[in-house]
């Protein structure tokens, strides 16, 4: 096993050349042959960068990339990597891909003591736990025919998981387009207005970052609390939880409507949120709470699937400024036009339409989700006879 390097930056002449530099993001497959960056043979000769050879596993050591679980693959090609990737050459009596398939069931489920955090919180696999790894070693011509099996019964259970991945996002366009249907109604009962005549969209409070706390009773709601789809999710140990003294009108009751006015993550500007529960949940400067004007029909469930409208994301979308990070403000998302029945009564009936249909397609989803993680478990349990003798 050996590590490899970073050639210097500074020096061009290093980064113009045909040899595939690997990093941690080209990390992905099973088979490495190329990479986003390439070097030159002088930045080989001169710098810690080192080549790994047709035959050797790359497997990632050092980064939060492995609280994802455990990163190797099989060189195809010759690449040079960096120094948070370490090659491992199998001995010729050790099939390269028999090696890889062994460590990845080997080092499965917590890696089982490889895995450990350094000073400063990043995750490593120290090299003498991994030196220590132990699996059984077939004959040559047994380990790979285990290999044979087990890529046939993978390449199955990867065509079931990309069936099962297309029928989850076929049932949740579904309900997309469902939806778009049931709000496109126009005509008698139905009017038209920008939103900054139908409802107040207010920032949230600027919390003290003192006060953030690993637990409490009120849950700080940012953009990396939504779903995709809309939904709520707690963050796990990334969540903030707020201790300090909280203005009253800042705390949230349920069935409150937010929109996310940032894009802290991709695909979530101008997304809803309905909070779940009252006297639990906050909200930052990132999400703004609407709510509808005095005296206009106004219900939240009814407006969280208007702001879902691809049209109405579009347009919020559009509005929006910055480099970086996305963001736009309360007068432009008011500025979006939005269609809507002109009594409540209305307004709730066909908000009960799409949560009928949105139950309908969540068990479609949910279907196809008991799906993924059966071939998942399969997948684990073919390893597990593999590598105990029982193939």
């Amino acid at each position: 096993m050996f590590s490899g390097g970073t050639p210097s930056k500074g020096n061009a002449a290093y980064w113009r050349g045909p040899i595939p530099w690997v990093s941690a993001k080209d990390l992905k497959a099973d088979r490495i042959f190329d990479a986003e960056f390439h070097i030159s043979q002088q930045a080989c000769d001169e710098s810690a960068a080192k080549m790994a050879p047709t035959g050797s596993l790359l497997m990632l050591v050092r980064g939060m990339g492995l609280a994802n679980g455990i990163q190797v693959g099989e060189v195809t090609s010759p690449v040079a990597f960096n120094q948070d990737l370490r090659a491992i050459v199998p001995p010729p009596t050790v099939d390269s891909r028999f090696l890889l398939l062994a460590l990845r069931h080997c080092l499965a489920d917590g890696a089982k003591g490889v895995l450990s955090s350094a000073a400063h919180g990043t995750l490593k696999i120290d090299a003498d736990a991994l030196r220590q790894v132990e699996f059984p070693v077939p004959p040559l011509h047994e380990q790979r025919r285990i290999v044979a099996i087990l890529d046939k019964a993978f390449e199955g259970i990867a065509t079931a998981k990309a069936n099962a991945e297309r029928n989850v996002q076929n049932a949740r366009d579904l309900f997309a387009s469902w939806r778009e249907a049931v709000l496109s109604t126009s005509g008698h009962g139905w009017d038209e207005a920008p939103l900054y005549d139908l409802c107040d969209i207010k920032h949230g409070y600027a919390f003290e970052g003192e006060f953030f706390a690993a637990e409490g009773d009120y849950v700080l709601l940012t953009p990396g609390n939504y779903f995709e789809s809309g939904g709520y999710r707690d963050r796990g140990g990334k969540q903030k939880y707020f201790i300090g003294q909280i203005p009253s009108d800042y705390i949230l009751s349920e069935g409150s409507l937010l929109v996310a006015m940032t894009e802290q993550a991709a695909g979530l500007l101008g997304s809803p949120l309905l909070v779940p529960e009252s006297d639990r949940f906050l909200h930052n400067q990132r999400l703004g709470l609407v709510a509808g004007k005095p005296g206009v029909p106004w219900v939240n469930d009814f407006f969280f699937h208007a702001f879902n409208l691809s049209r109405v994301r579009a347009e919020i979308h559009a509005s929006a400024s910055g480099v970086k990070v996305r963001h736009t403000s309360p007068s432009k998302i008011g500025a979006v036009r939005v269609a809507f029945p002109t009594t409540v009564a209305a307004q709730r009936e066909a908000a009960s339409t799409l949560v009928k249909l949105a139950e309908e397609c969540d068990q479609l989803v949910s279907v196809h989700e008991r799906k993924l993680t059966a071939l998942d478990e399969l997948k684990k349990s073919l390893l597990h006879q593999a590598f105990s003798g029982d193939f």
